[in-house]
């Protein structure tokens, strides 16, 4: 296939295999590896001596290289041992420290930088973050990774050398609520830590004289599991729905949600099986009178998973999918536990007028927490609908909440007793025009959205007939996958098969590296890796469902799903055989991912959460210019640079534009958390080297309620940044209506343009137009 036709499913997305790189190559000038303040090579005697170094076990390492690393204590605690040394800095000019990693080691504990004796960055999703994170799988696998954290400059300035420390932690579990929970214990050694260097520039650029490792030559495709994974498949959902069939106690509402789906499957036990209709009649029965003892259990109820963003939803879509065979029983009376009766359809009505009325009250900000709450806000109310019409919100007003949730219209919050409430004013997106989720900036796996996208799609079908849904969330839906295409590159899998992973190093909220092998969707609790693709039938999402197949790595992530035992991935697997028969009889697609190896030179950026993608040659690079800045402009990008020989992952400074408040935040004491009031405080004298740094607050808009240290999408997002990155020079306009001009780079009279793929002059200044970006490449 033509090499544009590969990229022409990517919007704003233009090929640049026409530049003749080589040839302007000889025109521009090269830029010199920056020099370095201090270098330590750990497991070197010498050097080791030269910078005073305690602590730590040497280690033979990848390549045969000596490393240290950090070990458990005698009786394990929360932290482990640490090591100590002295580096050279330079007192003139900002500050960063590198440490070396083996991309095959794989640790869950975290290495901190400490230094004079504080700590640098924050344990837990800050805008600075720890030096390793912990990875269940090779990150870069036979291959070294080098990352990159800026030190404060209130830290560094006036000093020619500075103490620091490397310490270690066990895992952390994000979501726990005590010191138990969220904190474990360090029961294994950390990964060998094999240099740590100070330097000036935020592109690293490792030593010429330092060993690589080598890329996997040519990855095997997968060989197993096959296509004997559906037989799987069904037997456990035979198996499974048989046991609710003939259950003696009534079910919750996610076994009465599955069997009102089953009931539509022609291969399934359930399949117009009368007895499927008795066992959801009988659950919501029950249900109907767990709720006149507590009203709380159709807001929350504490049988379902993550309750508060379901309500009862799933009883509600349960009752809709049946409702043709419930007709003769919905006036049949009924007690409600305390001695009074009424008909099934009034008390159920009443039970699901409840939980919808009380997810309209109680919107989510955060886009894939919307989309849950205001699919089952829609859920509801088709349950209401298909029992009585008269209570039910008419079907457009229904489903201006999907739209909104979505990205079809602006979101609007919560309703109030004078209509919606508009916390963040009357034109806030929860998606960007370019298909990208918004919460405040680009998120990975949080991002990953298309399975519930799907289901709301589904929701919008007709009972049995899957191709009756929302035209409009159809094509946002399709428009979405392509947006994600884009973060998937390639790596190979935990056995060292041939995949794609997705993007997680310039995530907001990512803490899971590398990302899981993904396609077109994640799998998961929610849908199977070809969920939105069945569902779309988009040449496009067909073309990375095909491509998935290619390397047979679906049948693996199937597997991989069986192995929870919860109704919610029983239900994710119900549609399996029959999304893959589909999808196998689509013609040849020509679409595959765009970060394939061996496709063209591309740039692509979205504005709208500040994220860039580019690859150039075998080099990939993802850039997220608004970095975790909650509270105010941080003057911080992320960095995830992907070559062929090492990978470097940084957080690096950069120069920003904004109308300013007036305001500021001052950085608090917080080493744990970036967020949240800084999460659960650690114990001992711990304290942030990034406290009292003052933040400028980018101007809210009016109308918005705000005041600093609130976290808000506007507070830290400036209106144009530039980065200079190695070879390229970055500019990005996130606004609406304003032009900024980009200073160009001293010495070069023109340069290709990665985005338009064309040469432009750099004479003049760069006009830089609202929501587009510039992506000078300058060579080597």
């Amino acid at each position: 296939f033509g090499l544009r036709n590969r990229l022409s499913l990517i919007p704003s997305l233009r090929c640049t295999a026409t530049l003749t790189i080589a040839a302007l190559l000889a025109c521009l000038p090269l830029r010199a590896a920056p020099a370095f303040s201090d270098t330590l090579n750990f497991g070197d005697d010498a050097a080791e001596k030269a910078h005073a170094l305690t602590g730590g076990e040497v280690i033979k390492g990848g390549l045969d290289l000596p490393a240290r690393r950090l070990l458990p204590l005698a009786v394990p605690e929360w932290q482990g041992g640490k090591m100590a040394f002295t580096m050279k800095v330079d007192p003139a000019v900002p500050n960063y420290f590198t440490v070396r990693l083996w991309g095959s080691d794989v640790s869950p504990n975290k290495l901190i930088l400490f230094c004079e004796g504080k700590q640098i960055g924050y344990r837990h999703l800050g805008d600075i973050d720890v030096l390793d994170g912990g990875c269940e799988e090779p990150s870069y696998a036979g291959r070294f990774l080098y990352v990159t954290s800026p030190l404060p400059e209130a830290v560094t300035k006036g000093k020619m050398e500075l103490y620091f420390e490397i310490r270690t932690n066990g895992p952390i579990w994000g979501y726990g609520t005590n010191w138990e929970q969220y904190q474990k214990l360090m029961k294994e050694p950390t990964r060998g830590i094999y240099a740590a260097y100070t330097h000036t520039d935020g592109c690293f650029v490792p030593p010429a004289a330092e060993k690589q490792g080598e890329p996997p030559a040519n990855p095997p495709v997968r060989k197993s599991p096959g296509d004997e994974v559906l037989a799987k498949v069904k037997e456990r959902l035979t198996r499974d729905l048989n046991g609710i069939l003939n259950a003696k106690t009534p079910r919750g509402q996610e076994e009465m949600h599955l069997l009102a789906r089953a009931w539509h499957v022609p291969w399934s036990p359930a399949f117009q099986n009368k007895v499927a209709v008795q066992q959801v009649l009988k659950g919501a029965d029950d249900f109907f009178r767990r709720f006149r003892k507590d009203p709380k259990v159709a807001e929350a109820d504490p049988r379902t998973a993550n309750p508060d963003w379901f309500g009862l939803g799933m009883l509600g879509e349960a009752t809709a999918l049946l409702r043709e065979p419930m007709q003769p029983f919905l006036d049949e009376k009924i007690d409600d536990g305390a001695g009074k009766t009424l008909t099934r359809r009034a008390a159920w009505t009443e039970m699901l007028v409840a939980s919808r009325d009380n997810h309209r009250h109680h919107r989510r900000q955060y886009t894939n927490q919307c989309m849950i709450v205001d699919l089952n806000l829609y859920r509801a109310n088709r349950g209401i609908a298909a029992l009585t019409p008269a209570s039910a919100l008419p079907e457009p007003q229904a489903r201006r909440y999907l739209y909104e949730a979505l990205g079809l219209q602006p979101w609007l919050g919560s309703d109030g007793e004078k209509g919606p409430l508009k916390p963040l004013g009357d034109d806030y997106w929860q998606l960007t025009a370019k298909g990208l989720t918004k919460e405040l900036g680009f998120v990975g796996y949080y991002g990953e959205v298309l399975d519930w996208v799907t289901q709301i799609y589904t929701a919008t079908c007709e009972p049995g007939k899957p191709a009756t849904g929302d035209a409009k969330i159809k094509a946002q839906l399709a428009r979405m996958e392509v947006a994600r295409g884009i973060f998937r590159y390639p790596l190979t899998d935990a056995e060292g098969n041939r995949a794609m992973r997705a993007e997680t190093i310039v995530g907001w909220r990512d803490t899971h590296f590398p990302g899981d092998v993904t396609y077109g969707e994640k799998a998961g609790r929610q849908g199977s890796a070809i969920y939105s693709a069945s569902a779309t039938l988009d040449p496009r999402s067909v073309g990375f469902a095909q491509q998935m197949f290619a390397d047979n790595q679906f049948f693996h992530s199937v597997e991989a799903q069986m192995k929870e035992g919860s109704w919610l991935i029983t239900s994710a697997l119900l549609g399996v055989p029959e999304q893959y028969e589909l999808l196998q009889a689509q013609p040849p697609s020509r679409y595959r991912l765009p970060m394939t190896p061996g496709f063209p030179d591309f740039a692509w950026a979205d504005e709208e959460d500040g994220v860039l993608a580019l690859r150039h040659g075998e080099e990939m690079l993802y850039v997220s210019l608004y970095w975790r800045a909650r509270f105010g402009v941080n003057g911080l990008a992320r960095v995830h640079d992907i070559t062929p020989r090492f990978d470097r992952i940084a957080v690096v400074r950069e120069e920003t534009q904004f109308e300013a408040s007036g305001m500021e935040y001052t950085r608090p004491d917080w080493v744990n958390m970036g967020f949240g009031n800084g999460g659960l405080r650690y114990p001992g004298d711990q304290h942030s080297a990034h406290t009292g740094e003052k933040l400028p607050i980018a101007k809210i808009p009016t109308g918005i309620d705000f005041k600093p240290g609130q976290e808000n999408i506007h507070a830290g997002k400036a209106g144009f940044y530039t980065l200079r990155h190695g070879a390229y020079l970055i500019g990005m306009n996130t606004t609406k209506d304003k032009t900024f001009e980009m200073k160009p780079p001293a010495g070069f009279v023109q340069a290709p343009e990665m985005i338009s793929g064309k040469t432009v002059p750099l004479a003049a200044p760069l006009k830089v137009g609202p929501r587009s970006t510039v992506v000078l490449y300058l060579g080597k």
